[in-house]
């Protein structure tokens, strides 16, 4: 069984939907007991980094979180849900966050420019995620594969080691990382058509092991 982790941050439904469509067991839940007995957690969202910190200190997940992403048991953040994992965002004013993997999230600098045009902030839609090594999660994935962006902050590792995936956006940026048996991508893996299902249902199957 996957839980999905419910801190009123929004897009759990398509999530949901997503594995349902794979035949994969889950439960939408905000209850910590629940999360711990999970076979994988899944830790999505939409909107603002204090808003969602706010939502997981009151529910008392954000402790949940952490003991997750220490225990082994995989663990997906989707979004919203990778950018909380790190130390600081720069969103809101400067927002505290889980601190599971060092580093920070900055927004995108306005004037960014490719191929001579000026890009839209947020980024909003198809692009490649470059990958670094091999894992799990990126199993049949190919190179030029495309998937669907949504956000005006990205991630920036304190450690090159972590970063999983990179993607070009006016400048490079982290787009997927890892660290033991925790993954996060900034995309949307159950917005991303045929390969984004399949991001899922590799994470369906993975037992946690990092494959170099």
């Amino acid at each position: 069984m996957i839980a999905i982790v419910d801190y009123r941050a929004g897009n759990l439904t398509s999530v949901a939907r997503a594995l349902q469509s794979l035949k994969v067991p889950c439960v939408i839940t905000d209850r910590a007991d629940e999360l711990r007995r999970a076979e994988r957690v899944i830790f999505p969202g939409v909107g603002a980094a204090g808003e969602a910190m706010r939502n997981l200190r009151e529910s008392g997940l954000d402790g949940c979180i952490r003991e997750i992403a220490r225990s082994g048991k995989p663990l997906l953040g989707i979004c919203l849900g990778t950018q909380v994992i790190f130390d600081t965002s720069e969103e809101d004013d400067r927002t505290t966050c889980l601190g599971i993997i060092a580093g920070g999230v900055k927004r995108f600098p306005e004037g960014l420019k490719e191929k001579g045009d000026l890009l839209k902030i947020p980024h909003m839609g198809w692009n490649r995620v470059q990958s670094r090594g091999s894992h799990p999660l990126f199993a049949g994935i190919p190179a030029n594969a495309e998937f669907y962006f949504v956000h005006s902050y990205y991630p920036a590792p304190a450690s090159e080691s972590d970063i999983l995936g990179e993607t070009e956006y006016g400048i490079r940026f982290a787009s997927a990382v890892s660290r033991g048996s925790l993954v996060a991508v900034q995309f949307h893996p159950e917005k991303s058509g045929r390969f984004g299902l399949r991001i899922l249902e590799n994470f369906s199957r993975w037992d946690g092991s990092h494959a170099q």
